[in-house]
């Protein structure tokens, strides 16, 4: 990959960074396929008109796995995490062409665990499809990197992730506290393949669709660091040669 050290100072200082030409065509229709062969019935799948979301999607369909961490993947993420990086949590999004889905300005502030439990600087519990999230001390969000997996093109007319840059320097930013004399806004477009890899307190939003086209990306976060012993990752994956 060239430009390592530009991509690395990106998502250091704006909070994000895409990669193009990640994938192959091939290696996205094997994902693609492997995706369309899934059990929809689980709880741990969403599915309306407007969205077709998988949690935990990477525990719960472990034959992906192989398809997804390709050996480009896994020396890009070494090059970004280093080498003791595992996965703490994993979604699919499927956005459908006619979606209406609108997501407005947030942080992604919880992290998946196994078990709720009283820990000072552990608040908000909540239950998503017998999933508990927690909202972590900062230190926890700070270390995450999220990868964002593109199975389609995607930009202004179909749910492209609108972000404010370095917005995730300033820790919690509530979006009504946004001021837009002094913030911007960047339209995050990634080619078929390409992956954008953000922080997790970088302030983001998602449009409806607008152009009759699917968007569908794959969002993996990961982590290095352990929690208190009294709490597990739900969905801790270690890769291999990882």
């Amino acid at each position: 990959m060239k430009n390592v050290s530009k991509h690395k100072k990106e998502l250091l200082e704006n909070g994000f960074t895409i990669l193009p030409n990640i994938y192959s065509s091939d290696e996205i229709e094997k994902i693609s396929a492997c995706i369309d062969e899934i059990d929809t019935s689980k709880s741990t799948v969403r599915k309306s008109v407007d969205l077709f979301a998988i949690r935990q999607f990477l525990k719960e369909n472990p034959e992906i796995n192989n398809l997804i961490f390709t050996k480009k993947l896994k020396s890009i993420l070494q090059k970004f995490a280093g080498n003791n990086f595992f996965v703490v949590k994993s979604i699919y999004f499927d956005k459908p062409q006619n979606s209406n889905w609108y997501v407005p300005y947030h942080q992604d502030l919880t992290i998946s665990v196994d078990k709720k439990t009283e820990l000072e600087g552990f608040n908000y519990w909540t239950v998503k499809q017998n999933q508990f999230a927690v909202q972590p001390p900062l230190q926890i969000l700070e270390n995450i990197i999220t990868v964002r997996i593109h199975l389609d093109k995607t930009d202004e007319n179909n749910g492209a992730l609108r972000v404010i840059p370095k917005s995730h320097l300033k820790k919690t930013y509530k979006p009504q506290n946004i001021d837009w004399k002094t913030e911007s806004e960047t339209i995050c477009d990634v080619e078929k393949g390409g992956i954008m890899l953000m922080k997790p307190l970088l302030l983001h939003s998602s449009k409806r669709t607008t152009n009759d086209k699917q968007r569908r990306v794959i969002h993996i976060e990961f982590s290095n660091q352990e929690l208190p012993k009294e709490l597990n990752w739900a969905e801790k994956l270690v890769l291999d040669d990882f």
